[in-house]
C-alpha cells in the first residue's frame, strides 16, 4: 500500500509540475515575451535528477499543454524517441540544469529591450526598482554566438556562477528559478527593468541612478518577499487569470 501511496503522490507532483510549466509558456505569451516558436522553458521533474519537461518543438507557446510536453533527457533528446524536440534549443538549458541542482526551472526569452539594453556596455542599471530585484544577483555572457558545442555551454555556465539573473549580451534575458513560479516571476522583474531603462534612455539627458545606501537596502528587503510572496500570493492570481481566458492549458 505505502509503495502504491507513493507512486500516486509522484504522479502527481509530476502532474503539477507540467500544469505549472504549461501555464508559463501560455503566460510568457500573454507578456508578450515569446518570438514564434523560439526560446524555450524547462523544468526538472521531480525526483528525477535527469529528467526534464520542455515544449514540443513547432508549437506556439499559446498552444502549450499539460499532456503535450515532451519529456527529454540531459541531452534533451525526447525520452520515447517520438516527440519532435529541438536539441540545440535546449543547450543553453541542459547546461544550466547540469550545474546547478537549484535549477527547478529555467526561462530564457529573447526580449527586444532586454537584448536592447545588452547591446550597451554599461548593461542593466539602478535606476528602477525592477531593477533593484534583479541587479544583487546578475550575471553576463559575451556572446560567443549559438550555443551549440559544450565549451559555449561551459562557457555560459562560468558566466552564471551562482546567479539567478543572467545577461546574454546581444541574445537575451535568462532567468534561474527553484520553482517555476520564481523564473517566471523574476523574469517579469528582469524584463520590465530592461524597458524601464530602454524609455528612460531614449529621452535624452542625464539618468537619476539609485544612490548605493538605499539599493542595498532596498535588496535586501526585495529579495525574499520577491520569491515567497511570488509563490504564495502572485503565482495563483496568475493562473486564476489563465483559467479566465482559456483553462486549456490545463489539459
Amino acid at each position: 500500500m505505502r509503495a502504491t501511496n507513493e507512486s500516486t503522490a509522484a504522479e502527481a507532483a509530476a502532474w503539477t509540475r507540467r500544469v505549472d510549466l504549461a501555464a508559463c509558456y501560455r503566460l510568457v505569451a500573454l507578456y508578450g515575451f515569446d518570438d514564434l516558436i523560439f526560446t524555450h522553458i524547462s523544468a526538472r521533474l521531480p525526483g528525477l535528477a535527469r529528467r526534464f519537461l520542455v515544449n514540443r518543438y513547432g508549437l506556439l507557446f499559446d498552444e502549450v499543454t499539460a499532456s503535450n510536453l515532451v519529456e527529454v533527457d540531459a541531452d534533451g533528446r525526447a525520452v520515447d524517441g517520438a516527440a519532435e524536440v529541438n536539441p540545440a534549443g535546449f543547450a543553453i538549458h541542459a547546461a544550466i540544469h547540469r550545474a546547478r541542482e537549484d535549477a527547478a526551472c529555467v526561462l530564457h526569452i529573447h526580449h527586444v529591450d532586454g537584448i536592447a539594453v545588452s547591446a550597451r556596455d554599461e548593461g542593466l542599471l539602478p535606476i528602477s526598482q525592477s531593477s533593484m530585484v534583479v541587479l544583487p544577483s546578475l550575471a553576463y555572457h559575451e556572446y560567443g554566438g549559438l550555443v551549440l558545442d559544450d565549451g559555449e555551454a561551459a562557457r555560459l555556465v562560468a558566466s552564471l556562477g551562482d546567479r539567478r539573473f543572467l545577461m546574454l549580451r546581444h541574445h537575451g534575458l535568462v532567468t534561474i528559478g527553484g520553482s517555476i513560479a520564481e523564473a517566471f516571476i523574476a523574469m517579469v522583474h528582469f524584463a520590465t527593468a530592461c524597458t524601464i531603462q530602454v524609455r528612460a534612455q531614449s529621452g535624452g539627458g542625464k539618468l537619476r541612478t539609485i544612490d548605493e545606501a538605499a539599493r542595498t537596502t532596498t535588496a535586501s528587503r526585495l529579495a525574499p518577499g520577491e520569491k515567497g510572496v511570488g509563490r504564495r500570493l502572485a503565482w495563483p492570481a496568475l493562473l486564476r487569470r489563465l483559467d479566465r481566458i482559456d483553462p486549456g492549458y490545463r489539459r
